[in-house]
Order: structure tokens, then C-alpha cells, then sequence
């Protein structure tokens, strides 16, 4: 792991497996449902919910320094706690590590692997639920250099400096899903108008830990995504464009690499907001219904 640029943020199973029992290290499972947790977790580790704990009723990320102040001193974390996140989705855990870096929690470290790579070296198991004694916490102001908001999104629009990149499914960034289904009624699919694609899966071997610093780099450098650039990652909620903040910021050494997390729930909802579809190859901007280029 040391090819990559911060590989200190990295820890991988076996470390966890020597920790377990570490008080002073808190194993976070997050999902949208409680039952797998119930059913099967890694020891010790205490269950987020993520429509509950984590996203608004609108699906915005709950980015609240109160909140999230909350949610951790129910979990028995400090600020001198070293958290392991991960969750059954790909991903989830470096997404837990930007959410936590918005507040200043410095202990937080990526499991490389994640749930799938410890259920695959049948590592051990729990069904027995976790409680913590409660904490104090005392978050910080939601640190604004990790975060763009919409307005500098379309202000950014075809500049050459800034890139936008679209990390989503090629069924969402088409405009056949939105979200997780067709879109009904006055849902808008597609991207914004330019975004380069790169679903963020693509980082991922096939055991579910991250590709080499060098496969990573010629896969966003193949397609125009260049460290002397400015790049605004965004998926649907942000969490999967967080995942990729994680991948070039910390794994690559991007120095300017900023998550819109309100991303596609956000942006396809603002009337005003251009869009653009792909048909056969084709892009449309929807917002001229024309055709605008070819891909």
C-alpha cells in the first residue's frame, strides 16, 4: 500500500483482526436496513442506519456538526477514537471517512477490502448487538474545502481548468435511472452537461480492494482527469462521489478535489439547471432539446 500517496489512512484486515478488542477502536457498520447487521457484523461494531442517521427525509446528506455530534457520542466515539467504517455496499466506508473529515475527526481509516474482503477470509462473525457507554463530542464547523456547493458547479461549466465527473452507474448517467428506478413523473435523468464518466466501482479489484496506484492513474487519467485540474466528483446523493474525494485525494495525491455532495438528488431538481442525456451515443441537452454532441 505505500505506492499510494497517503497510505497511512489504510488499514487492512488482519490489522483489524489484531484491534478487535481494542477499546480505543470503534468498528462502525453502515447500511440502509438493520437485518444483515442483526444477522451477521464484525465484533464489536455498532450499526448506522443510513436514512436515519446519516441522509435528511429529502435525501440530502445530514452535513449537521450537531447532528453528527450526536450520532457519535451514542456510539461511545471521542474525538481520540480510531473508527473503522465500512458497510455491504462498495465504497461506504471512505464515503464515513469524508463525512467524519467535515467535522475534524482525524482518527479515521479505510478497512481495504472492506466487509467483503473479512467475510471472504471467514473472519469471525457476530449476531450479538453492540451498545458503548456515550461520549462528549465536540464536532467542528463543517470544513467547506471538502465540500462545493451548486452555484460553483454551473459556474464551473466549461471551463477547462475544473472538470466535473460523474461517478454513477452508465444507466444513471444516460438518464435511463434516476436514482434507483426510471424517473417518474417530473424527475429529470441524466448529467450535468460535460461531466466525464467513470463509474466508481472501476477502483475496485475484484476482492473488493482497491486497484494499484498506477491502474488508478491511468484510469482517470485516460479520460482527461489530470491532477493540474480541479475536480468536482458527484453521484446521486454524494456518498459514491465522496468514495472517489477519498481515491484521488488520498490514494492518488489530487491536491485540488473537492465532493458535490448534493449531487444529481440536488442539481437534476433546479429548474434552471441544465442537463444533458445520452441516446445511441448521442448527447442531448435537455435544457436546449437538441443535440448538443457526440460522445
Amino acid at each position: 500500500m505505500s505506492e499510494y500517496a497517503h497510505p497511512e489512512v489504510l488499514i487492512d484486515t488482519q490489522w483489524l483482526m489484531e484491534n478487535l478488542n481494542d477499546p480505543s477502536v470503534r468498528v462502525v457498520e453502515v447500511d440502509t436496513s438493520p437485518e444483515p447487521y442483526k444477522n451477521a457484523h464484525i465484533p464489536g461494531a455498532v450499526f448506522w442506519n443510513i436514512f436515519t442517521d446519516l441522509l435528511m427525509p429529502d435525501l440530502r446528506m445530514n452535513l449537521d456538526p450537531t447532528a453528527i455530534e450526536k450520532l457519535l457520542m451514542r456510539s461511545g466515539i471521542s474525538s481520540e477514537t480510531i473508527v473503522v467504517p465500512y458497510g455491504s455496499y462498495p465504497g461506504t466506508g471512505a464515503w464515513i471517512f469524508w463525512l467524519l473529515k467535515t467535522v475534524g475527526h482525524d482518527k479515521v481509516y479505510v478497512l481495504n477490502g472492506g466487509h467483503q474482503k473479512w467475510v471472504a477470509e471467514n473472519r469471525p462473525l457476530a449476531t450479538e448487538l453492540s451498545n458503548f457507554t456515550p461520549t462528549q463530542y465536540r464536532a467542528k464547523a463543517a470544513d467547506a474545502d471538502l465540500r462545493v456547493l451548486q452555484a460553483e458547479v454551473q459556474a464551473s461549466l466549461n471551463q477547462a481548468n475544473r472538470v466535473l465527473l460523474d461517478v454513477r452507474t452508465a444507466q444513471e448517467y444516460s438518464g435511463e435511472i434516476f436514482m434507483m428506478q426510471p424517473p417518474q413523473g417530473t424527475e429529470r435523468a441524466g448529467h450535468i452537461p460535460g461531466a466525464v464518466h467513470i463509474e466508481h466501482t472501476l477502483t475496485l479489484n475484484e476482492d473488493g480492494t482497491f486497484k494499484s496506484a498506477q491502474e488508478l492513474r491511468n484510469l482517470y487519467s485516460s479520460k482527461g482527469i489530470t491532477p493540474d485540474k480541479e475536480v468536482f466528483p458527484y453521484c446521486a446523493i454524494g456518498a459514491r462521489s465522496a468514495y472517489t474525494w477519498f481515491v484521488l485525494k488520498y490514494l492518488l495525491g489530487y491536491p485540488n478535489v473537492r465532493n458535490y455532495d448534493g449531487s444529481w438528488n440536488e442539481w437534476s431538481r433546479l429548474a434552471d439547471a441544465p442537463i444533458e442525456t445520452t441516446d445511441q451515443g448521442v448527447v442531448v441537452d435537455e435544457s436546449q432539446t437538441g443535440v448538443s454532441s457526440k460522445t
